[in-house]
């Protein structure tokens, strides 16, 4: 049995399932890739039972089969290779690839030892364009918890219902909700794995125009991107009622340049650590924000001209949970609410709710 394909498009298939291959495993072949040879086509698959992805390429066969190789070694060999085509022949429990004037061996083990992937229905699926996925994701995913005190928080609830998409992560300390308008009608709710989709952010290209397919049971679900499957379970327990953390009204409404929001909350990091911590003092009133932090380092002070809208606020806060959403937010300007010192502090667009971002205050002591 042996193939022949692009070597350029063969590295990058390896690339793409390699996120699923399992660094350590009481399963020998699930730290391997299986490769199945069909008429004309070749399929990669990587499964750690947790995460599976599957892709396949073109290429020019001889023969039917399978076998699992070690993913290292694929990996490198046929990345380090020169030439266009590479050409890959399994036989007696080795393959052989060779490339122009390179050749190299190593073994393969039965195809047997790798287990299925989860077959999942088609019966509850819908459709995202594979950019709004992604910035979905990207949007939101530095609010679930790295944690395992509570699992169900590692992940991120896909919530589906009016026609709306929202996909939210928190973590006790904060959550982020990114929501969408959908075609699906009917209501989902499931949580999938933090990890999981970050390597579905990284599958899909910045300017990726297609539909990204999605399906789900109970236990896993599937997103079809181009030519990639990827299986992954889903978390099981009862996540957070997100809708009872929202404010319901605001006291105080700023709306402020993003960049010098950022820059003013960077210079205060740089005397904040984890031997001098301290909260970061945020005033608002008359037009003017002040920012203020001062720790065993040392201190500053900020000025940001913004639109005020209320009472006069002054609130404490977290530097680094305010920097992670304000850098998650798109769009040059953000607007802040504020309920009070002590409720949290909400982060929108300058326009609507595409996004909502909520930071629990800390206490100033004067």
């Amino acid at each position: 049995m042996n193939f022949v394909c692009n070597r350029i498009a063969l590295s990058d298939a390896i690339t793409n399932v390699s996120k699923a291959v399992s660094a350590k495993s009481t399963i020998p072949a699930l730290e391997g890739i299986k490769v199945s040879v069909f008429h004309e086509r070749v399929e990669l698959t990587a499964y750690n039972l947790e995460l599976g992805i599957k892709t396949s390429i073109s290429a020019d066969t001889d023969g039917e089969g399978e076998f699992v190789v070690n993913a290292r070694l694929f990996s490198e060999f046929t990345r380090r290779m020169s030439g266009d085509a590479i050409s890959c022949r399994a036989e007696e429990n080795v393959l052989r690839l060779s490339c122009t004037s390179t050749e190299c061996s190593f073994p393969t083990v039965s195809a047997g030892e790798f287990p299925d992937l989860p077959v999942v229905d088609t019966e509850k699926s819908f459709s995202v364009k594979q950019k709004t996925l992604k910035s979905m994701i990207n949007m939101t995913s530095y609010a679930a918890s790295v944690k395992d005190s509570k699992p169900i928080l590692t992940g991120e609830l896909f919530d589906i219902s009016g026609n709306t998409f929202n996909l939210v992560a928190i973590d006790g300390f904060r959550l982020a909700i990114r929501s969408e308008r959908t075609e699906y009608a009917d209501s989902l709710k499931f949580v999938v794995p933090k990890k999981a989709l970050q390597e579905i952010s990284s599958l899909i290209k910045d300017d990726a125009d297609r539909d990204c397919i999605v399906c789900t049971n109970d236990k896993h679900i599937i997103f079809e991107i181009n030519d990639v499957i990827v299986i992954s379970r889903l978390l099981e327990g009862q996540f957070h009622n997100y809708r009872l953390s929202i404010p319901t009204s605001h006291k105080t409404e700023v709306l402020i340049n993003k960049k010098d929001f950022i820059t003013s909350l960077d210079r205060c990091s740089l005397i904040v650590d984890e031997k001098n911590k301290a909260p970061v003092r945020f005033e608002a009133d008359g037009g003017i924000v002040k920012i203020s932090c001062k720790t065993g380092i040392g201190k500053i002070n900020d000025i940001i001209n913004a639109d005020i809208s209320g009472d006069a606020i002054t609130i404490g806060f977290n530097n680094r949970l305010l920097l992670d959403a304000l850098r998650a937010a798109e769009g040059d300007k953000v607007r802040l609410r504020f309920s009070g010192a002590n409720k949290v502090i909400e982060i929108l667009p300058p326009e609507g709710e595409s996004y909502i971002f909520l930071v629990m205050p800390i206490q100033l002591r004067n």
